[in-house]
């Protein structure tokens, strides 16, 4: 089975400041940590980055002489850069698709997606909800407490058959669906959680920069 992934990194980091897969933690960019746990997966064919084109240079530059990894220009949503990764890839079987900011992501997480997809061919990584939930009407007046027993936050790897996730791109094209698992669920296929880890954060913030470093 040829397994391939897909990494978005085409946002502009407006709520960081500047582009916070560039930031260094111990001397080690952000994407290089959540690119190299996937290549650490012999399963792994190819790694293709969809990028801003504002850091494709830095890229090629972080990535010289790698091999196994593909840089390609992102979109204006994620998308459409998922869709010109999907494009990127050509054939394969599997698929799966990282958010380039979630470098606490682990090689042993994505050998679990790699095993469930090929059975479930849809899923998404989540980890369970341990906040009490508040539903609020437009004046921020509580309306009522959702039991969270059944609630997870969705993280990624999400994975995928690449046939699957290939036609609900080409389906809903010009769409603004935020991830690929929300595309297939709209479609009214099966789509599966692979439970995950509350590390796997995704980078946001400065903050979440030295939360990041401490575990790092």
């Amino acid at each position: 089975m040829n397994f391939k992934a897909i990494i978005t990194a085409g946002g502009n980091s407006g709520r960081f400041g500047k582009n916070k897969l560039l930031e260094k933690i111990h001397s080690k960019e952000v994407i290089r940590y959540t690119v190299d746990a996937f290549l650490q997966l012999s399963e792994i064919s190819e790694v293709i980055i969809c990028a801003n084109t504002l850091i494709i240079e830095n890229l090629k530059t972080i990535f010289k002489g790698q091999g196994k990894i593909t840089i390609t220009e992102g979109g204006k949503t994620r998308q459409e850069s998922v869709f010109n990764g999907l494009k990127a890839c050509g054939n394969c079987d599997y698929i799966l698709i990282h958010d380039g900011a979630r470098p606490m992501i682990t090689p042993e997480i994505i050998r679990k997606a790699i095993i469930m997809v090929q059975d479930k061919k849809a899923l998404t990584v989540a980890a369970k909800t341990i906040d009490t939930i508040k539903q609020a009407d437009e004046n921020l007046k509580i309306i009522k407490t959702i039991d969270r027993s059944s609630l997870y936050n969705t993280q990624t790897p999400q994975a995928f058959a690449y046939n699957l996730i290939k036609k609900a791109h080409e389906q809903l094209a010009g769409k603004d669906f935020t991830d690929d698992a929300g595309m297939l669920e709209f479609l009214g296929y099966d789509v599966y959680i692979l439970e995950g880890d509350y590390k796997n954060i995704k980078i946001t913030t400065p903050n979440d920069i030295d939360f990041v470093e401490s575990y790092l």
